[in-house]
């Protein structure tokens, strides 16, 4: 089976975004945003879903550095995934980290959509306000056309609980990626057609 490959760019009057995605990878990181707690949190889906991840994005604002970067991601994402067959589509994962406990739920269904329950205490997490954690989720479903539902369950620690999150939409990204040699070909949808939008 050939390598199962995205790529995105996004240049505005804000943001210069590239990002290339191998979903069958490794789980090996580049990424370069600006915000060095955004890279290590994006550095979180592609080490602990095995996807081989390159990120490149400049832009002043945080917010549009965030949301441009998460439009990238997600466009990468759908373009490798193609018409989505053999895929088996829905998948969750539970991830503690020491304090926090984190659920992400996927469905690679064609219709983006985001249910994100996730506070924090401080307005920031290093450099990275915070509120963007749930806006980078909202626009990553909304662009890669997934179902996702993310949920803080426990934690004190604001760092522990955003870490906590990504790692696992990395293990959910992973699971539903998966090919199943039972389905191969076949679009796992009683539709017989999953949206890309590609």
């Amino acid at each position: 089976m050939a390598q199962r490959k995205g790529f995105a760019t996004r240049e505005t009057g804000e943001t210069t975004v590239t990002a290339e995605l191998a979903i069958d990878g490794s789980g090996k990181a580049s990424i370069s945003t600006g915000l060095r707690m955004f890279d290590h949190l994006l550095s979180q889906v592609a080490r602990h879903g095995l996807f081989d991840l390159r990120i490149s994005a400049t832009g002043a604002d945080p917010h549009h550095v965030v949301e441009d970067t998460a439009i990238c991601i997600g466009r990468a994402l759908s373009q490798g995934l193609e018409k989505r067959g053999g895929i088996t589509r829905m998948a969750h994962a539970i991830v503690p980290m020491d304090d926090a406990l984190a659920m992400v739920a996927i469905d690679i269904s064609g219709r983006g959509y985001a249910v994100v329950e996730a506070t924090f205490d401080s307005d920031r997490i290093a450099e990275l306000p915070a509120d963007l954690v749930r806006h980078f989720m909202e626009t990553f479903a909304s662009e890669s056309r997934i179902n996702l539902h993310a949920k803080v369950l426990a934690g004190i620690n604001d760092h522990h609980k955003a870490e906590a999150l990504f790692k696992a939409l990395g293990r959910a990204l992973d699971a539903a990626t998966k090919t199943d040699n039972r389905i191969v070909g076949d679009i796992p949808s009683t539709k017989g057609v999953i949206e890309t939008g590609n």
